[in-house]
């Protein structure tokens, strides 16, 4: 279905499934459509975001060099396991679990509070 996730979200879905949207977003526009979710979703909906996780420490990773291309290019950048829970937490999910996948890409598991 098309529309504004600034907006509105489709309800009734089991789950909400985002990929590589959050990154694209400063924080105030990445609660707005987190929160739209959470409206939508029944109360033992799931979502699952779909994004690159930025490794804690100081050592060479992507994610760093996608952070990067993410500031200089849009308004969002990459986050850590941290940001996306306190991102999550203040749009009213638990983050539950991060399950990384053998490509850049982490699923992050989120359920309403």
């Amino acid at each position: 279905m098309s529309g504004n996730f600034f907006e509105s979200i489709t309800a009734g879905g089991d789950a909400y499934l985002l990929k590589h949207i959050i990154h694209n977003w400063d924080e105030e526009k990445a609660i707005a459509i987190l929160k739209n979710c959470h409206q939508a979703m029944s109360q033992d909906g799931k979502l699952l975001l779909f994004e690159t996780i930025i490794p804690p420490g100081n050592a060479p990773s992507f994610g760093k060099l996608l952070d990067l291309n993410m500031l200089v290019m849009t308004d969002g950048h990459e986050r850590t396991e941290e940001e996306y829970q306190v991102l999550l937490q203040k749009a009213g999910f638990q983050l539950t679990q991060v399950v990384p996948t053998p490509s850049l890409i982490s699923v992050i598991e989120a359920l309403k509070i």
